[in-house]
């Protein structure tokens, strides 16, 4: 897969896409129905797929005060849409020029003369351009009127819920890992880099990697059931913290502290993937270390139970 971050003075090759149109955040299962529908049409018109998403994320721009709120990291976001089978990401710089477009520029700009685009595949709720004022129906009449198809996916849900990343996001902050894994159609995930932290947890037994949030939505702060991948493809059990840890002095920003369980090798400055499986308790305040180790082997206990059932 290709990954693209402009739409001017594109190559040949990277031009007449079929495209799904979206930011993408997640790559969950109702964006996975719009890139359906865009391969569907890049199969029948022998066209590349492609997905256009934006960085930074629009959200930043217009709220740029809003806590922290992503899914994925980019990196995250191209393994997942490389696994769907895209050819080409298109990640188009979202700057505060971008933002003042209209939605006819947009189209016209941008899909059309930028992209050369031969379909869109969209969601039933797309807005776009300035104002937000673009949506499918506008979409259609511009791909009629500038010769590229438009395809409109419908929600996917389950009940009265629609697939949203949004719906993930309040999920995670509620401490519902299952349920945003079948939004998401796999588990949700923190990537990042192991730092060195105060080095207490190997002091006391329990040797966790540490690995800062960024700007990945907050989960619901507590312990969790977790299953780590190292870079070398191993792919780990363990239980974690995510939070502040207030039993211990000093103020820290929100981290993952993950105790990979039967390993002990030097993995700082290695980026690891770690899935929240199950949400084990809340993070709480201890009188002390010792009813804090306590606990920690409790939990221990717990997420072996439901990772390692045969041990």
């Amino acid at each position: 897969m290709r990954i693209v971050h402009d739409w001017k003075g594109l190559a040949d090759i990277d031009r007449g896409a079929a495209v799904a149109l979206g930011n993408f955040d997640g790559v969950h299962r109702g964006h996975q129905q719009v890139i359906a529908l865009a391969a569907k049409a890049a199969g029948q018109l022998k066209a590349p797929l492609g997905v256009i998403s934006f960085d930074p994320h629009p959200r930043r721009i217009f709220q740029p005060d809003s806590p922290s709120f992503r899914l994925m990291q980019p990196d995250q976001q191209a393994r997942a849409l490389a696994g769907l089978g895209v050819d080409i990401s298109y990640v188009l710089p979202f700057t505060q020029e971008f933002a003042e477009m209209t939605d006819r520029e947009f189209v016209v700009e941008v899909l059309h003369k930028g992209l050369g685009v031969r379909d869109v595949a969209v969601g039933f709720d797309i807005s776009f351009g300035k104002g937000r004022t673009g949506s499918p129906e506008t979409m259609a009449r511009y791909g009629e009127e500038l010769g590229f198809g438009v395809s409109v996916a419908q929600a996917v849900g389950e009940g009265n819920s629609k697939f949203s990343s949004t719906a993930v996001r309040e999920v995670l902050r509620d401490g519902h890992p299952e349920i945003a894994a079948s939004i998401l159609g796999r588990p949700f995930a923190i990537e990042g880099m192991v730092e060195h932290g105060r080095q207490l947890g190997r002091t006391l037994g329990f040797p966790t990697a540490n690995v800062d949030l960024r700007d990945y939505v907050l989960p619901r702060f507590g312990v969790y059931a977790t299953r780590t991948r190292l870079p070398d493809g191993r792919e780990i059990a363990g239980v974690a913290n995510i939070g502040v840890n207030p039993t211990i002095d000093g103020e820290i920003a929100p981290r993952l502290e993950v105790w990979l369980f039967d390993f002990d090798e030097d993995i700082y400055d290695q980026v690891i993937e770690t899935d929240l499986v199950a949400f084990l308790r809340d993070e709480a305040r201890f009188d002390g270390l010792d009813p804090m180790v306590a606990q920690i082997r409790t939990d221990a206990a717990q997420a072996r139970a439901l990772l390692l059932p045969e041990i």
